[in-house]
């Protein structure tokens, strides 16, 4: 059986392990279904049909931000990258902070979903070690962007600014990181 969402085929696979029918929109805008064995191809045509709207929704949505950076990532890169992306960390920040001149503490990679970093009142930064995985231009952005924190610990005009003046095109480098 083939299903096709806005034009694009859907892959469908069996797996002996699955026990219902689960659908994935990848972030790239691809639609995959995984089914128990022996699912009925009439059930899963009726599924789609019954959820199509939300799945467009959801790829038109993945579509519309396909400029912005995604990288997939497991357990097994943390531990292969994590030493590498600490040294890149601490390394940039000497770099940018020879010009700041900020008082921080301790720097830490995380393997976080949802944040690229961050910055505590203590004076504390942590990175994602999937900086090691971003073209140059982006992990500087990252870097400075925390450490300007230390600086203005908001996102006011003055934070901005103080971004600003090492890396000025901060609002294009922004707008491609999810």
């Amino acid at each position: 059986m083939e299903i096709s969402i806005l034009g694009e085929r859907v892959e469908i696979q069996e797996s002996p392990r699955a026990r219902h029918l689960r659908v994935i929109v990848e972030v790239d805008g691809k639609v995959r279904a995984v089914m128990p064995v022996g699912y009925s191809g009439r059930k899963l045509a009726a599924f789609f049909e019954e959820k199509r709207r939300w799945i467009e929704k959801k790829v038109l949505y993945f579509q519309k931000r396909k400029h912005k950076i995604h990288i997939k990532s497991s357990r097994a890169d943390f531990l292969r990258l994590k030493k590498s992306a600490l040294e890149l960390a601490i390394s940039r920040l000497e770099h940018f902070n020879q010009f700041y001149n900020f008082q921080y503490k301790k720097v830490s990679i995380r393997n976080q979903k949802t944040r690229w970093g961050s910055a505590s009142r203590k004076g504390n930064l942590q990175f994602n070690y999937k900086i090691a995985l971003l073209p140059p231009e982006h992990r500087d952005y990252i870097i400075v962007h925390e450490l300007c924190h230390l600086g203005e610990f908001n996102h006011s005009r003055n934070f901005w600014a103080l971004v600003a003046k090492q890396i000025p095109n901060w609002r294009e480098l922004r707008k491609t990181l999810s």
